[in-house]
């Protein structure tokens, strides 16, 4: 039986949401075309929960990412944290959240370990075992002393999604994250996030590959800006 999320806002459902968007909407200019990228969107993901996020390339689905993650104001619309209501934004401390970009953003001029380190050093929480383990379980060991360079776009992905978890994020927000990987490497990075929830984070990731869709508890799916679906939001799974 599919588990279906309102768009309306619920106070009953506050309990263990990390972060609901209610009503986003985000347009661009083109020259003299404006184009919405995002419309309307209303969401939310709870506490140790995976969600994927489909939909063909330009549906909003990296737009809609910026949005959540503060790196974009919208046009309308809001986007709360543990539960607050829409009209309310609280905002998740920076060691809270995580996000793993499709550009990955590892510093060129550290080593694999300490881009993986980074968020412990920022917090002043040096961790040399939660770091190993990280390294290990995305299969970066060999390469820790190396600089990212060093390594492929699939080892580089794997350090960006290690330094994500570093710090076992609230709220864990990924674009592509299996996008450099092969097979087995996609199915290694799905149990880790899978891992990351059974810690508690709430994982959001846009993604086209079908086997992550296995490992998610839901997912939605974005066609043109809009979230599908007769009430603006569409899941499946058990």
């Amino acid at each position: 039986m599919s588990r279906r999320y309102s768009d309306a806002y619920n106070p009953a459902q506050d309990e263990g949401v990390v972060v609901r968007a209610h009503g986003l909407r985000k347009s661009y200019q083109r020259g003299s075309e404006e184009v919405l990228a995002v419309r309307g969107v209303a969401l939310q993901v709870g506490e140790g929960e995976l969600v994927a996020l489909v939909g063909p390339s330009g549906s909003g689905k990296s737009t809609l990412l910026n949005l959540l993650a503060g790196w974009e104001e919208p046009d309308s619309g809001t986007v709360s944290w543990r539960g607050g209501a829409p009209g309310r934004q609280d905002e998740l401390g920076w060691d809270e959240l995580a996000i793993v970009p499709q550009r990955l953003g590892l510093a060129a001029d550290l080593s694999v370990a300490e881009n993986v380190a980074w968020p412990l050093r920022l917090a002043e929480s040096p961790d040399d075992e939660r770091v190993a383990q990280l390294l290990d379980r995305f299969g970066l060991s060999a390469l820790a002393d190396r600089l990212p360079a060093e390594g492929s776009l699939g080892e580089q992905q794997r350090a960006a999604l290690a330094r994500a978890l570093v710090r076992r994020p609230r709220l864990l927000l990924a674009d592509e994250p299996t996008g450099h990987q092969d097979e087995d490497w996609a199915k290694g990075v799905a149990v880790a996030l899978r891992g990351a929830c059974a810690e508690g984070s709430a994982c959001l990731l846009a993604t086209h590959n079908a086997e992550l869709l296995d490992f998610a508890d839901r997912v939605l799916s974005l066609h043109d800006g809009r979230l599908g679906g007769p009430s603006g939001l569409v899941s499946f799974g058990p």
